[in-house]
């Protein structure tokens, strides 16, 4: 764990692309941003991409269908190499990964509405004033706010020598994802990459 406390550290701890690539290019729609640290055998990421590129909108999900979509949503991110395709040789496991839904306007605004309609059901009476609370929600987050996946990821890979290339089959499973703002930090330092949808491998043989 401090390990991977450490790894996360230095990753937050690199402002020119980490934080700022963040800002900026993560409400691009079809921008995702992800940062990878290898330190010995551990592999720690973390991906931020707007909720746009992943499920087609970015307002609060309202309807059963949002929700659903939502909810494959994170759990198709909890699954990283699925994604992001690590060579077989190095034997890569899945040790940690975490994944969600984030708001950048007050996350309680989001989490009462939230409980409210996951309450509507029963609270019939109170239907429609709730529906026009969600309206007027849902029409200042189009207007002021942005939701964003976020995920964090810690890998073991038994052979890290074997770390040739990354494939992102990311494109693949997300249809409206354009590019990926990547950075890598291993002992030697730390590297920016751009990866597009036409070209969706990152050769990382430069990196050792």
């Amino acid at each position: 764990m401090k390990q991977t406390l450490s790894l996360l550290s230095i990753l937050a701890a690199v402002p020119a692309l980490a934080e700022d690539t963040r800002q900026l290019d993560a409400h691009e729609h079809g921008v995702g941003v992800l940062n990878i640290a290898i330190e010995g055998i551990t592999v720690a990421m973390e991906f931020n991409a707007p909720g746009a590129d992943i499920v087609g909108f970015e307002y609060a999900a309202e309807s059963e269908a949002d929700r659903a979509a939502v909810d494959a949503a994170v759990a198709t991110l909890a699954a990283p190499l699925d994604l992001f395709v690590l060579p077989a040789e190095a034997e890569c496991s899945v040790t940690q990964a975490i994944a969600g839904l984030e708001s950048e306007e007050a996350h309680g605004e989001h989490a009462d509405h939230d409980d409210h309609a996951g309450h509507g059901q029963h609270e019939e009476h109170d239907d429609h004033a709730e529906h026009d609370d969600h309206a007027e929600h849902e029409e200042h987050a189009g207007e002021a706010g942005h939701t964003e996946f976020h995920a964090e990821y810690t890998l073991t890979c038994a052979n890290p020598m074997a770390l040739t290339e990354i494939g992102f089959a990311y494109f693949d499973t997300f249809e409206n994802a354009r590019e990926l703002e990547v950075q890598i930090i291993t002992s030697s330092g730390a590297q920016a990459f751009e990866v597009q949808r036409d070209a969706p491998v990152l050769d990382l043989r430069s990196l050792f």
